[in-house]
């Protein structure tokens, strides 16, 4: 049990400090306003990149995912809650099938 204990705080650390050192040493360089606007964009790009591929296998059926991931988008650009959003895209999907 103590080396349980031991190999979660190891990947703890191992997960902590590669976040940890660039923010602490480069906390004082300054970039050009193209490359801020450049990393507040990779957050948005990484998640779509991570939603899309399960998008379109998450139903069996591509016709009903894209319907709902076309609703929870159309929903989100209303900036509505993500409840809501969800729940779009879930009545999307449910629709379309019943169609």
């Amino acid at each position: 049990m103590d080396q349980l204990w031991l190999l979660v705080l190891a990947m703890g650390a191992v997960t902590y400090l590669p976040r940890l050192l660039p923010m602490v040493l480069l906390s004082n360089l300054k970039l050009p306003p193209f490359w801020n606007a450049f990393f507040q964009f990779i957050p948005f790009a990484a998640l779509g990149a991570l939603i899309f591929p399960g998008l379109l296998s998450s139903t069996g059926n591509p016709g009903s995912a894209i319907a709902g991931g076309l609703v929870a988008i159309i929903l989100a650009l209303f900036r509505l809650n993500i409840m809501v959003v969800v729940l779009g895209g879930i009545l999307g999907v449910f629709l379309w099938q019943a169609l």
